[in-house]
């Protein structure tokens, strides 16, 4: 009786785990099959010599602070960082003290709000997650600072998305809060579209079209994730030039101690 129940219970069991795997094989396959491949955007910074465009990436700040920063945070960066994109000091605590930072106790044991410094990061909009999400309809908008890093596809994919938003198909039904984006997965997310032709007027003149603000903030949030990649390529150049004059070198010198034992030196002597 004992190992009849037993083998009802491992019965049970494997159904129930077969069930679960099939499930979750079919919702991958389903998954897979709306997923569209991003675009292939030709970035400054891509390939080992890449370099990031300054330029581009100023201007990609200019639409985080105009549209992006309403709603997306980047903790991990630093107003001195700035200097880095090509600001002068001055201009970067010019851009610092435009912002609020909560600071303190102060004496009383109050906190108190004052200009931000270069040695401030930049603040989200808002104070906690819970806010966060009150203010998104439950969704909670994520950091962006390593969002180039963190999405598969990269920047394509960021850029992809910012430039893939459209009208749903017809048996497509949205529900109250969301959107249709050809690149998400799944297609319905819960951000509408941020950027739109003519909506940031661009400081150095450049016309502000969906596409060139898209690869402009793009080439931001790549900077931001990643401000040591061109150091890194620099160094693994210099790197590949040692080892190759290093491999020059080798061969040479093998190529002279062994030369008179080739060609029958003998230095003993000896026939």
């Amino acid at each position: 009786m004992i190992g009849g129940r037993r083998q009802m219970t491992r019965t049970i069991a494997s159904l129930t785990f077969g069930i679960a795997a099939a499930l979750a094989l079919h919702g991958a396959v389903l998954a897979a099959e709306t997923e569209v491949a991003p675009k292939d955007v030709d970035f400054s910074f891509e390939g080992p010599f890449g370099t990031y465009d300054r330029a581009a990436a100023q201007r990609g700040f200019q639409v985080y602070r105009s549209v992006c920063s309403g709603c997306h945070s980047l903790k991990y960066l630093a107003f001195r960082n700035l200097e880095a994109l090509g600001y002068s000091a001055e201009q970067a605590a010019a851009i610092a003290a435009e912002y609020q930072i909560e600071d303190g106790p102060d004496e009383s044991g109050e906190m108190f709000m004052r200009p931000g410094r270069l040695s401030d990061h930049i603040p989200g909009p808002f104070r906690n997650e819970a806010q966060a999400r009150a203010a998104n309809n439950g969704a909670l908008p994520p950091d962006l600072s390593l969002i180039v890093k963190a999405r598969e596809g990269g920047a394509d994919y960021v850029f992809s998305l910012l430039t893939g938003y459209e009208d749903p198909p017809a048996d497509e039904e949205l529900r109250p809060g969301q959107y249709w984006n050809r690149y998400f997965r799944g297609h319905k997310l819960a951000m509408p579209q941020p950027l739109f032709d003519g909506m940031v007027s661009y400081e150095d003149g450049t016309d502000p079209t969906l596409e060139q603000m898209a690869k402009d903030v793009t080439t931001f949030l790549a900077w931001v994730a990643e401000p040591k990649m061109e150091a890194r390529k620099e160094m693994g150049l210099s790197f590949l030039i040692y080892m190759a004059a290093f491999a020059v070198l080798l061969y040479l010198t093998n190529k002279r101690i062994w030369r008179p034992v080739k060609e029958g030196f003998n230095p003993l002597g000896e026939k």
